[in-house]
């Protein structure tokens, strides 16, 4: 009888252990940090979120900065990417490497607007929130003269292709143009006119030629009805945020307004700043993004 007591009283023991350890895991999963994934635009790399990323993680949220293929520390000629697949794969990879009930709050700069929605497209389920910050946010991709109007800059007032930015041919003269970068001395006119003369002279040292025939290969729509019902599937499952920038040059307010007409986000923020907030208005835009978080 003694024996069959002191039985039962070590169950409950390995028990009352077990439902111990159970519950600590699950405290600790409910303190785990919120993950925000930074996606640079054009010719930028994960370096130009650096004050942001400071912000982040001085305010306890676990931040990754992404250098896609031929950006940041990648050293890929971006002369050699032609399909947008390729220049997304960094991205794509780090999603498909998370833990299966991990997600993360993706935040697209300028172009990486179309690699923010290339991924949710991609992995819906590791996506809480998608925010696109000055973006290209098109539902379908490069797919029309409107999707260009609305998403590509417009520099027509300042002068020809060829006056704005350095073009790369590596595929001869006589094939479409395999990488851009804005030139050097147009940089803060047009990218950091509002930024710390700090700041916009560090992205000059560091921009570089952007893939744009991948660029213009982004497509996001599924082929038939099987396609559209998966779009509209990830829709309602990712929510999307847009952050306009007021003073933009690059991509312009009456882009930014068209795109969010066109594929209507579940919020707007504005911000009074130029093309790049996380160097001109830093504050404001962690703000934001903080704000965003709370929304979920």
């Amino acid at each position: 009888m003694g024996e069959r007591v002191e039985e039962e009283k070590r169950r409950d023991q390995e028990n009352g252990g077990d439902q111990h350890r159970a519950t600590k895991s699950h405290h600790e999963q409910e303190r785990k940090p919120v993950h925000f994934v930074l996606v640079h635009g054009v010719s930028h790399g994960g370096w130009c979120w650096y004050k942001i990323r400071c912000l982040m993680e001085n305010s306890g949220y676990k931040v990754s900065c992404i250098d896609l293929k031929g950006a940041g520390l990648d050293q890929t000629d971006p002369n050699t990417i032609f399909s947008f697949q390729d220049y997304n794969q960094p991205l794509l990879d780090f999603l498909a490497a998370l833990p299966g009930d991990e997600q993360v709050i993706l935040v697209g700069h300028s172009a990486g607007g179309l690699n923010v929605t290339d991924a949710t497209y991609k992995f819906p389920k590791k996506v809480s929130l998608a925010v696109y910050v000055a973006a290209t946010m098109l539902k379908k991709g490069m797919l029309n003269e409107q999707d260009v109007k609305d998403g590509v800059p417009d520099f027509s007032d300042i002068g020809e292709f060829g006056d704005v930015y350095d073009v790369g041919f590596a595929s001869g003269l006589d094939q479409p143009p395999t990488s851009v970068v804005i030139k050097k001395h147009l940089l803060r006119k047009l990218n950091y006119q509002m930024c710390p003369e700090e700041d916009s002279t560090l992205a000059a040292m560091l921009v570089r030629p952007g893939p744009i025939r991948a660029l213009t290969s982004a497509r996001f729509k599924g082929e038939g009805e099987e396609g559209s019902e998966r779009e509209d599937a990830v829709n309602k499952l990712v929510p999307r945020i847009y952050i306009k920038t007021a003073y933009d040059r690059v991509v312009k307010p009456a882009q930014q307004e068209a795109m969010i007409k066109r594929w209507p986000p579940s919020a707007v923020y504005v911000l009074e700043s130029d093309h790049s907030p996380f160097f001109s208005a830093p504050f404001a835009l962690f703000g934001f993004l903080v704000k965003a978080v709370a929304a979920l």
